[in-house]
């Protein structure tokens, strides 16, 4: 499902990085719709601590899944607004509450690998696989993993 990019080395698939709690994350770019600052979040009476509410969107209903409280981190101390990356999931618009965006990475596909033993089983869960950068981690995104949770809880 990822956007893969033919280019003489090989494969190449394209993240847009995100900080979250301090660790690089990257999302498929071909999952990303569109990056926004969330405003008038609406909180939803009953639901779990990791749907921040919804919000509209251009006319779209957006829920809003707090990606700090997803992947069980302090809420961000720093004052600064989180940012959020609108993705879908079956027709359904979500946006993650992020604490900063980045830059889009083209990384090739066979740098790829599989989560490392050590990886916080918070982040592992939600993880489909890593690559090593100059000295970071960056933890891939799985979306849908993200998001199955996120609207199992909101059924619940």
């Amino acid at each position: 499902m990822s956007s893969k990019i033919e280019t003489t080395e090989g494969a190449a698939v394209e993240y847009v990085t995100a900080m979250i709690g301090g660790q690089l994350f990257g999302l498929p770019i071909s999952r990303v719709q569109d990056v926004f600052m969330p405003e008038r979040v609406t909180r939803v009476p009953l639901s779990s601590a990791e749907i921040a509410g919804v919000l509209n969107l251009r006319g779209r209903i957006v829920t809003v899944v707090d990606m700090r409280a997803r992947l069980g981190l302090a809420r961000a101390e720093d004052g600064k607004p989180p940012m959020a990356v609108g993705v879908d999931l079956r027709g359904e618009s979500y946006g993650l509450l992020i604490d900063q965006i980045g830059e889009v990475l083209r990384l090739p596909e066979e740098s790829r690998e599989e989560n490392p033993v050590n990886l916080d089983p918070r982040m592992a869960k939600l993880a489909g696989g890593v690559h090593r950068l100059d000295g970071q981690l960056m933890v891939i995104l799985d979306v849908d993993r993200v998001l199955e949770l996120a609207a199992d809880k909101m059924a619940a």
